[in-house]
């Protein structure tokens, strides 16, 4: 019986799994931007284009299937052309896996960045993350993959329990729920639940973890605690070096020597001026 059930779960990961064609991301990142302002300790939200993330997406109403941690080198992990592998994610089928950055080169991605993480805690993260390679996803349990063929509308307050449904192995996991428990390792908030306490006159904010099943690739997103880092601007954009297809730079005849919005007069002065002592007052 575990056969059967492990070679229709391998099936159902398999389709999941598969890329959908016709896939074109709208604003890919560039990679060398991209990989010299990524930092240990950074989540790479990703746009994917396969079933699965079709799903997720719908889900989480959301641009982000998919959330990878990066970690910088792994030692004794690199592809065949000798890349190093700098991400851990967990997959579907696959469990939890390192990868190198290259296999997003050409999605749409996000940087979010905890902002204020200590050095020691950014390495416990990483650390924490690269020590799970390995974990597997359980193909047996039809249960947890069966939840991504639902092709009906789920309502909104289903959606969030609808993508942590399944057996609670803590060795099984999706990719938010990875980088999630790694960030609970030293108590990093991403969406905490917050209750107040105390009276009127002075209450505060207690935070309590969220379980890391119910967390989803958009919460890092939108966490008040990450920073959104985008390469483009980090780098040094000048809106003005761009070229557009329809539309030429204007000569330096045309332009002119001020530029398209040449300077004014010198502005009024913000104070009145004083009255002349001479000057008769009116009566």
């Amino acid at each position: 019986m575990g056969l059967v059930l492990d070679t229709i779960g391998k099936l159902i990961a398999g389709y999941l799994q598969k890329e959908l064609p016709g896939y074109e991301p709208f604003t890919p990142s560039d990679p060398e931007y991209l990989r010299s302002v990524i930092a240990p300790g950074d989540v790479l939200l990703v746009e994917g284009n396969n079933r699965i993330s079709g799903i997720i997406k719908y889900l989480t109403q959301s641009t982000w299937s998919h959330a990878a941690l990066y970690v910088g080198p792994i030692d004794g992990a690199q592809e065949a052309d000798g890349e190093p592998h700098v991400l851990i994610e967990a997959n579907v089928g696959d469990g939890v896996v390192s990868a190198p950055l290259s296999k997003y080169y050409s999605y749409h991605t996000r940087i979010c960045r905890p902002v204020g993480l200590s050095y020691e805690d950014r390495n416990t993260v990483c650390r924490y993350a690269i020590n799970r390679i390995g974990f597997g996803y359980d193909t047996k349990n039809i249960v947890d993959l069966m939840r991504y063929l639902i092709p009906v509308p789920v309502p909104q307050r289903w959606r969030r329990r609808l993508i942590a449904f399944g057996s609670g192995d803590p060795t099984k996991m999706i990719c938010s729920a990875l980088l999630a428990q790694a960030f609970d390792a030293v108590r990093y908030p991403i969406l905490p639940k917050i209750t107040r306490a105390g009276s009127r006159q002075a209450r505060r904010e207690i935070l309590h973890i969220r379980d890391s099943s119910l967390y989803m690739p958009r919460d890092f997103d939108i966490s008040p605690y990450f920073e959104i880092v985008k390469p483009t601007i980090v780098q040094g954009f000048d809106y003005t070096a761009l070229h557009w297809a329809d539309k030429q730079k204007p000569l330096q005849e045309v332009a002119g020597e001020f530029g398209v919005f040449p300077e004014t007069g010198s502005s009024p002065p913000l104070v009145p001026e004083e009255a002349d002592a001479e000057a008769p007052l009116a009566a």
